[in-house]
């Protein structure tokens, strides 16, 4: 798969982690919030509208009458779509609670204990163990948190009432699929408050294209059967593009002077340039690097082997994330921490966050939707914006950007 909407709804969150990302959705208009929970017979008269649809995918009726019985929206969810953040949390913030020591030791225990299945996974798909582990962790803290939500439920309430309904409509039909299919019975497809299931937290559409067999045993069961679980998540990088032999990416040490107007360059080149890796281990051989400055240049350095840091956005779009699951990797390989300290000192505000999209779209810079979350698009804006000023092009948005845009 290649950018295929990802695990966990990849495409429609820009996600900053399990459940951080689907708290970060628009809220729905009121009167569409006021629906779901008031309006319990055009709920029905939704749910049954969708039985042409479910019988073209193979649905049985039989099945699709057992899905729907006695069901009624979750006044949950719809409280859950409101929920939308003032502030960002710094990247530094995130990639502190993500690679935590509890998490390094456990996925090192784990890798030795589940080692023979690793090995399998390895050689099937081409992914490195430990960057298979750090997903596993990330999602459901090594399948110990996976939600609670009824998963047919919850996608029929966003489907009738939330924002992206034709997204969660689909999502809907494919659970209905997953029943049908008879993976796992209706009661127990549970969930987060989104429908992302299991310990991959895998949406519906994202269980049926990319979940394997991991045991043996004919079934492909992402809930419980932890070979399942490490072999789905395999697979999933696999097809999203994941190229053997290269790393995630890797913490990096620049020279004085260099050049930050070009950020994609072959790890030849750069390492022609003078860019060591921080570890003193040596370049790789072939492959494009990206340059990576999530703090700006007075943060820490990363190059990021490109396919490979895209099929990990690939499971989920935050920068955020991806930077967690490689350094995360790391460590349960036993790599060393960073070398170089996160910049103290704090970030912008929401309203600031949007302010800079705005002033950034209105100067031609910036052509996505101003809504203050930040990724590779606002950091190549900001650093077109950096080279008309003179300014150095780190691509970082910060308050001193943000001050920038706004002299004349």
């Amino acid at each position: 798969m290649r950018r295929s909407g990802g695990a966990a709804l990849a495409a429609a969150f820009a996600l900053l982690g399990p459940g951080a990302a689907e708290a970060q959705r628009p809220a729905p208009s009121p009167s569409a919030s006021q629906g779901a929970a008031a309006r319990p017979e055009a709920f029905g008269r939704f749910l049954e509208s969708l039985w042409p649809e479910a019988r073209s995918a193979g649905v049985s009726r039989a099945t699709f009458d057992e899905a729907f019985r006695g069901l009624e929206p979750d006044p949950k969810v719809v409280a859950l779509t409101r929920r939308q953040g003032e502030f960002s949390r710094p990247i530094s913030a995130y990639v502190a609670g993500a690679v935590s020591p509890s998490r390094i030791s456990q996925g090192q225990a784990l890798a030795e204990r589940w080692r023979a299945v690793l090995d399998r996974v390895e050689a099937s798909y081409g992914v490195p163990r430990a960057v298979v582990l750090a997903i596993w962790a990330s999602e459901s803290g090594y399948g110990s948190s996976t939600g609670g939500f009824d998963t047919i439920r919850s996608l029929a309430t966003l489907a009738f009432a939330g924002e992206r309904r034709d997204l969660f409509r689909r999502e809907l039909l494919a659970a209905l699929r997953i029943l049908e299919e008879d993976h796992l019975p209706r009661d127990e497809l549970k969930g987060s408050w989104a429908g992302a299931m299991g310990q991959t937290q895998f949406m519906p559409s994202s269980f049926l294209a990319h979940a394997v067999d991991g045991d043996g045993d004919g079934r492909r069961d992402i809930w419980r059967s932890t070979p399942d679980v490490l072999a789905s998540i395999g697979h999933f990088l696999a097809q999203s593009g994941w190229k053997p032999g290269l790393p995630w990416g890797f913490e990096a040490v620049l020279p004085d002077g260099l050049d930050l107007s070009v950020h994609d360059r072959d790890f030849a080149e750069w390492a022609r340039l003078g860019i060591r890796r921080a570890d003193g281990s040596p370049m790789p051989r072939g492959g494009l690097g990206r340059l990576f400055l999530p703090a700006g240049i007075g943060g820490p350095a990363f190059l990021l082997a490109d396919e490979n840091w895209e099929a990990i956005r690939a499971y989920n779009t935050s920068d955020a994330y991806a930077l967690a699951i490689g350094l995360l990797s790391d460590r349960i390989g036993g790599g060393p921490p960073l070398s170089r300290a996160w910049p103290t000192g704090a970030g912008l505000t929401g309203d600031e966050r949007r302010e800079l999209h705005r002033r950034l779209t209105s100067l031609g810079f910036y052509r996505g939707t101003p809504d203050g979350k930040f990724g590779a698009q606002t950091r190549d804006a900001v650093r077109r914006f950096q080279l008309s000023r003179g300014l150095l092009p780190d691509g970082y948005a910060n308050r001193r950007v943000l001050e920038a845009l706004r002299r004349p």
